[in-house]
C-alpha cells in the first residue's frame, strides 16, 4: 500500500507509516510517476488531479486538505471510481478572523462604526454563515447573496446585482466553479458603489483582475489572486490587504483539515486510525466577542499590515510565504 502526501500538510508525519509506504513531496511537484502505484493521495490546491496525473494509476481516493476542489477533475474521478474527499468547513473560523482583521483595519482607516456600513456577503456557506453571524452581532447591516441556498431555503437573500449596488463592503466566500468564475466582471462591476471595499478570501478567479483594476476608486483586500503564485503586481501594490492565500491558516484549521483527510483515507483503505486529532493542538472554543474587544485584540493574532508589507516587498516569494506561514491561533 502506498500513500502520497503533500509535504506542506502538517501534523501527519509518521501517522500512516506503520501501514503503508508514504511518499511526501511538495504539492506542485507530485507527478505521474509518484502516483502510478499509489492507493491514496493527500493533497492541497497545488496538485492538479486530472487524467494527466492519474491515468493508469491505482489511486482509489484523493483527500484534499482544503475546502475547495477546483484543482480536481471530478468528472474524471467519478468515471474512474476515485473517491474525492474535501475538508469543507475546516478553516472557517480562521477565515472569519482574517475578515474580522480586515474590517477592523478598514474601520480604523475610515473612522466608521459598524452601524454606519452595509456588509454584503457573497456565498453563505461554512465561512459566509460565520461572517454573517458575527457581522450582525457587531452592528453591520448585513445583506447576503447565495442563489443555490436561496433556491433551496427561501431565506430572503438578494441577487448579486442588488448586493453590489447596496453594499459598502463586499466579501466573497464562494467555491470556484463554472458559475462563480469571474463572478465580479465587466458586466457588473459598474454596479459597485464608488469608494466601496472588495474583500476576497475565496478563490482568485472569482474576480476578473483586469476589470477590477479599471475601478481605481475601489478599495481591495485580497488573500487570493488569479494565476497564483504569479500574481498581478499592479493589483498587489494597490490593495490595502495583500496576503498569500493564508486567510484560513490557523493551527486549529490545519488540525481540522488533517483530521478530516486522515479519517477519509483511513476509512477508504480500512486502516485502524479512528477519531484521530493532532495531539499538539488544542481544539478551538468558539465564543462571542464584542466589536471593541475584537478591534483591540485582532492584530495580535492576525497582523495584516505587517503581512501585507512582506508580500508587497517581494511578490516572487508568494509560495514560500504561504508554505512557511506561522499558523495563527483561533481565539473566537
Amino acid at each position: 500500500m502506498k500513500i502520497v502526501i503533500d509535504s506542506a500538510i502538517p501534523f501527519v508525519e509518521g501517522l500512516f507509516e506503520p501501514y503503508a509506504t508514504v511518499l511526501r513531496r511538495p504539492g506542485s511537484q507530485i507527478c505521474r510517476d509518484d502516483v502510478r502505484d499509489a492507493d491514496a493521495l493527500i493533497i492541497r490546491t497545488r496538485t492538479r488531479c486530472d487524467a494527466a496525473l492519474l491515468e493508469g494509476s491505482q489511486v482509489s481516493i484523493i483527500a484534499t486538505a482544503t475546502i475547495g476542489f477546483d484543482h480536481i477533475d471530478l468528472d474524471y474521478c467519478y468515471d474512474h471510481g476515485i473517491e474525492v474527499a474535501t475538508a469543507a468547513g475546516c478553516n472557517a473560523r480562521g477565515v472569519l478572523q482574517w475578515v474580522a482583521a480586515t474590517l477592523a483595519l478598514l474601520a480604523r482607516r475610515d473612522g466608521f462604526a459598524p452601524k454606519e456600513r452595509t456588509l454584503g456577503i457573497v456565498g453563505v456557506g461554512n465561512v459566509g454563515r460565520l461572517v454573517e453571524q458575527y457581522g450582525r452581532a457587531w452592528g453591520f447591516r448585513v445583506i447576503c447573496c447565495d442563489p443555490p441556498r436561496e433556491e433551496r431555503e427561501r431565506l430572503g437573500f438578494v441577487e448579486l446585482d442588488e448586493l453590489l449596488q447596496q453594499a459598502d463592503i463586499v466579501t466573497f466566500h464562494v467555491p470556484l466553479d463554472a458559475t462563480t468564475h469571474h463572478l465580479l466582471n465587466r458586466q457588473n462591476i459598474h454596479l459597485v458603489r464608488p469608494g466601496a471595499t472588495i474583500i476576497n478570501a475565496s478563490r482568485g478567479e472569482v474576480i476578473d483582475t483586469e476589470t477590477l483594476l479599471e475601478r481605481d476608486d475601489l478599495t481591495c483586500a485580497l488573500d487570493v489572486w488569479e494565476h497564483e503564485p504569479n500574481i498581478d503586481t499592479t493589483l498587489l501594490q494597490r490593495a490595502i490587504v495583500t496576503t498569500p492565500h493564508i486567510a484560513g491558516y490557523s493551527r486549529q484549521g490545519k488540525a481540522n483539515a488533517a483530521a478530516m483527510v486522515v479519517e477519509s483515507v483511513a476509512r477508504r483503505l480500512d486502516l485502524p486510525i479512528e477519531g484521530w486529532y493532532p495531539p499538539t493542538v488544542e481544539r478551538p472554543t468558539p465564543r462571542d466577542i464584542s466589536w471593541s474587544e475584537m478591534c483591540e485584540s485582532i492584530a495580535h493574532y492576525c497582523d495584516l499590515p505587517s503581512e501585507s508589507a512582506t508580500l508587497k516587498g517581494d511578490a516572487s516569494q508568494f509560495e514560500a510565504l504561504r508554505n512557511d506561514y506561522r499558523l495563527r491561533d483561533e481565539y473566537f
